[in-house]
C-alpha cells in the first residue's frame, strides 16, 4: 500500500496538459508513492499495466503517429486514476491484493475489539504455536515437501500453507505468522541450527563487544530497506498469506510477530533453554554499555521489522519476551524494559489502531509495568494467578492466556476429555471474565496436543462466554 499519491483530479488535469505539450516517448510518470519514478518509452518489453477493471497493453513498438502516442499516455494516466482510492491510497497489485491492508478490519474482528477495549458478544481465543507439529496435516505437508522447518521459512508457499492449516481446522479468531523468533538473529548474520531434539542452537555467538563491531550492521543501516533486503521472504509471506485468507474466505485478524530484544540479545551471545543459561545475564554485567547499544540496535530492527509486517498486511502485533525467565526484575528494568517501552511508543505513534500485545514469558512480574507502556493485551503465562491477573493491569490493558496446554494432551488412562476440556475452559473465564480477554494458552502447543482437545478448547470458549456475556 502506498500513499500521499496525486489526487485523480490533479492527474486529469495532467492528462489535459499532456495532450497539448507532451509526446508519450517523451514523457516520465513518476511512480504514485513519490519514491520512484521511471521513464516510460515505447522501447520497453512489452508488459501489462493491470489495474481494478481492466489491462492495459504496452507495447514494444513504437506508436504510429502522434494520436496513437497521446492515446498511450492517457491509457497509463488513466489505469493510476482507476487505482487511486478515495482515501488517497493506492493499491499496488504488485504488493497488495484487495482487502490486504491492516486498515481493513475483517468481518471477525472479535480480537481486534477485545484488544482495544471494545465489548464482545463472545470471548475471542486463538493458540501460542496452533500452526505445527501438532497437526497430522502439517507433518504430512513438511514429510512432502522435504525441508525442515527452518528451510520451510524460505518459501513464501511454505509459510503460507502452515499459517492457513489450523484455521482450516479450528474456529480460531485469528492466524498468526508461521515462522521464528530468531529470524532476526540470522538476518544480522547470526546462524541459527535447529537439530532436532536439543533445542534451538547458535554454533557462532557473539564473542564480546570487538566482536558487534566486526559482524553486526551499525544501526544507521537499519531502515525498512534493510527489512526488505534481510527479511523480505517475511514480508511477501504476510502478502500471500493475507491473498490465501481472502481465496479461503477466512476474514479473521493475522498476526504478526517478533521476538523481543532481550531474547534476541540472550540468543545470539550464546545463550540457550537447554544449556549457557547464564551467558545472557553474563553480558549484561561485564559489557553493560556494549549491551545497551546491541538492544538499541535489536529495538530499532524489531520495530522496523513488525513495522513491515504491519504495511504488508497484519491487523495485530505480538511481541515476545520468550526468555522472560532467564532475567531478574533489576536487570529486567535496567534492561529489558526500555526496549520494549521504545517498541511500542514507536508502533503506537505509527499505527495507533493497531492492538499491540506483548508476553513476557517467566517474567510476569512485569506485567503491571508493561501495562503502563503501551501495550494494548499483555499475557499472563502458567504461572500467575488469575485472581490477581486483573489488578495487575488494571484497566490500562486486557489480558491474555493463560490456559494449560497439557490439560489438551492425552494421557494413559484417559482423564483427559472433551468434557474436561470444557471444564477447565469455563474455569478460566469465570476467574479472568470474559470481556477485555483473549483466550490463549500459558505456553506454546509443543506437538503432544490431540486436535481434537484442541477444538474442545477452541469451541468451549466462544460457545460458553457468549452464554456467560449473555446473562
Amino acid at each position: 500500500m502506498r500513499c500521499c499519491g496525486p489526487s485523480a483530479p490533479a492527474l486529469l488535469l495532467l492528462l489535459s496538459a499532456l495532450t497539448s505539450t507532451m509526446s508519450f516517448s517523451n514523457l516520465v510518470l513518476h511512480n504514485l508513492s513519490g519514491t520512484r519514478t521511471s521513464t516510460v518509452t515505447p522501447f520497453l518489453k512489452p508488459r501489462e499495466l493491470k489495474t481494478t477493471n481492466s489491462v492495459v497493453n504496452v507495447h514494444a513498438k513504437p506508436a504510429r503517429d502522434h494520436e496513437e502516442d497521446l492515446e498511450l499516455t492517457r491509457q497509463i494516466i488513466m489505469a493510476h486514476i482507476e487505482k487511486y482510492s478515495s482515501d488517497g491510497v493506492i493499491d499496488d497489485e504488485e504488493e497488495s491484493t484487495p482487502s490486504s491492508s491492516w486498515r481493513d478490519r475483517p468481518q471477525n474482528d472479535l480480537m481486534i475489539r477485545a484488544a482495544l477495549g471494545e465489548t464482545v458478544e463472545r470471548t475471542p481465543v486463538w493458540l501460542f504455536r496452533q500452526a505445527g507439529r501438532h497437526l497430522p496435516e502439517y507433518r504430512e505437508y513438511k514429510d512432502r515437501v522435504g525441508r525442515s522447518f527452518l528451510e520451510m521459512l524460505s518459501y513464501p508457499e511454505d509459510v503460507a500453507e502452515c499459517t492457513m492449516q489450523p484455521l482450516r481446522r479450528y474456529d480460531v479468531d485469528a492466524a498468526i505468522l508461521f515462522s521464528d523468533i530468531l529470524v532476526i538473529a540470522e538476518a544480522i548474520g547470526i546462524p541459527v541450527t535447529m537439530p532436532g531434539g536439543v533445542g534451538i542452537q547458535v554454533p557462532e555467538p557473539l564473542i564480546d563487544p570487538e566482536d558487534i563491531a566486526r559482524r553486526i550492521p551499525d544501526i544507521s543501516s537499519i531502515n525498512k530497506d534493510f527489512i526488505l533486503d534481510k527479511l523480505g521472504v517475511v514480508i511477501d509471506s504476510v502478502k500471500l498469506i493475507r491473498r490465501k485468507m481472502q481465496e479461503e474466505n477466512k476474514s479473521i485478524p493475522l498476526i504478526g510477530f517478533s521476538a523481543a530484544p532481550w531474547t534476541l540479545l540472550f540468543y545470539i551471545v550464546g545463550g540457550s533453554s537447554k544449556r549457557n543459561t547464564e551467558n545472557g545475564i553474563k553480558w549484561l554485567d561485564e559489557y553493560p554499555e556494549a549491551s545497551r547499544q546491541l538492544l538499541q540496535l535489536l529495538t530499532k530492527i524489531v520495530t522496523e521489522y513488525v513495522a513491515c509486517q504491519v504495511e504488508a498486511g497484519c491487523h495485530m502485533v505480538q511481541i515476545f519476551e520468550a526468555m522472560g525467565m532467564m532475567i531478574d526484575k533489576d536487570r529486567f528494568e535496567k534492561f529489558a524494559l526500555p526496549c520494549l517501552e521504545e517498541i511500542s511508543r514507536e508502533m503506537k505513534t505509527r499505527y495507533p489502531e493497531v492492538p499491540l500485545m506483548v508476553f513476557s514469558r517467566g517474567a510476569c512480574y512485569m506485567n503491571e509495568e508493561l501495562s503502563k507502556r503501551g501495550f494494548d493485551i499483555v499475557t499472563i503465562d502458567g504461572s500467575v494467578e488469575r485472581s490477581s491477573a486483573r489488578a495487575a493491569v488494571g484497566e490500562r490493558a486486557g489480558l491474555q492466556g493463560n490456559y494449560d496446554p497439557t490439560e489438551l494432551i492425552p494421557d494413559n488412562d484417559g482423564t483427559k476429555t472433551t468434557d474436561t476440556v470444557r471444564a477447565t475452559a469455563v474455569a478460566m473465564l469465570h476467574e479472568l471474565g470474559p470481556q477485555r480477554l483473549i483466550a490463549n494458552l500459558g505456553e506454546g502447543l509443543g506437538g503432544k496436543e490431540s486436535p481434537e482437545l484442541v477444538k474442545a478448547f477452541v469451541d468451549s470458549i466462544h460457545e460458553e462466554s457468549e452464554k456467560m456475556i449473555k446473562v
